[in-house]
């Protein structure tokens, strides 16, 4: 029977298809454990299921002498040495598509709470500052006939850019392809990133974190921004500059920002949670019942077809 690492006790249930099959090892939960020791528990399994928060580097590799198959319990895959994997032999999978509705709905829910001052609008509230309706009171803005731009037309920027249309929004997407489905069914038009900064109301990232997206928003990409535009990323948290995110929201060098997920996770830059123009949301995008059970399913299912000598369904390498 082959042996397993599994490194969080999911829910009960959760893992079902996999008793009986494989015999399982599960890391205790808050248990974070170092290259080194990730790299013991692994070194005689055939298989682990991991989390994005879990650093599968060369260190954790070189280790795992037995690892055939490691099943990422994410869309996102740059917590793996990819090309260490690969001269391995390792297969790797992901888990996309369950996710991409759910990624979708909170990014339209943080544009909508973010533009319309909603968290704002509570707390003056709770706070007994509101003495009647007046016109001028936490006045924000509607999507309808707004220029939304889209960086990174994949799965979650397609299915938001979909959503976005369909409440009366404009759409310009920039994407390594066209995107001709997008096109047609939304009107939208692909530009270049620069372009889409220097025009867009919104601008929302949905773009992999890799060597050419690290930091791809920065102090000088903020200056091109309009001082009313706003950002939103529920991608990955270092393809934005948190320092000068930071910095750009405090001089009001744009309206403001909705981030689900952060450069340093869990830590949050400590000067972005002092503003009232950020929203902020602990990696919940795909915190539905329906997506994170169906990324276990799908994490099993690619896990045991791996280990039985089949094409798993989501295979990176």
């Amino acid at each position: 029977m082959h042996k397993i690492y599994i490194t969080y006790p999911f829910p009960e249930g959760w893992l079902s298809s996999l008793e009986g099959k494989v015999e399982m090892e599960v890391q205790l939960k808050n248990q974070f454990l170092s290259s080194s020791e990730m790299g013991e528990r692994l070194k005689d399994k055939d298989g682990a299921i991991v989390l994005l928060a879990n650093k599968i580097d060369k260190e954790v590799l070189d280790k795992a002498n037995n690892l055939k198959v490691i099943s990422n319990y994410a869309v996102g895959y740059d917590n793996i040495d990819i090309k260490e994997a690969k001269k391995k032999g390792i297969i790797v999978t992901n888990t996309p598509d369950i996710l991409t509705n759910a990624t979708a709905e909170l990014t339209l829910g943080l544009i909508f709470t973010l533009i319309r001052r909603i968290i704002e609008s509570g707390e003056f509230l709770r706070q007994g500052k509101f003495t009647g309706w007046e016109p001028d009171l936490l006045l924000g803005y509607e999507l309808k006939d707004r220029l939304i731009g889209i960086l990174g037309a994949g799965r979650i920027g397609f299915a938001v850019a979909e959503k976005l249309y369909a409440l009366g929004a404009k759409i310009v997407y920039c994407n390594s392809s066209r995107k001709e489905k997008l096109e047609k069914g939304t009107g939208a038009k692909k530009k270049d990133h620069k372009w889409i900064l220097k025009n867009a109301d919104i601008i929302s990232i949905h773009l992999p974190l890799n060597e050419e997206t690290y930091h791809f928003i920065g102090q000088k990409e903020l200056s091109m921004m309009k001082n009313t535009a706003f950002l939103i990323n529920t991608g990955r948290g270092p393809i934005i500059d948190e320092a000068a995110l930071a910095d750009a929201l405090r001089i009001g060098k744009l309206g403001g920002a909705a981030l689900d997920v952060f450069e340093y996770e869990p830590g949050v830059n400590p000067h972005l949670l002092r503003l009232r123009n950020v929203v902020v949301t602990p990696h919940i995008a795909s915190a539905t019942y329906r997506a994170r059970k169906g990324m276990a399913k799908i994490a099993c299912e690619n896990l045991l077809a791996a280990l039985g000598g089949k094409e798993p369904q989501y295979r990176i390498v």
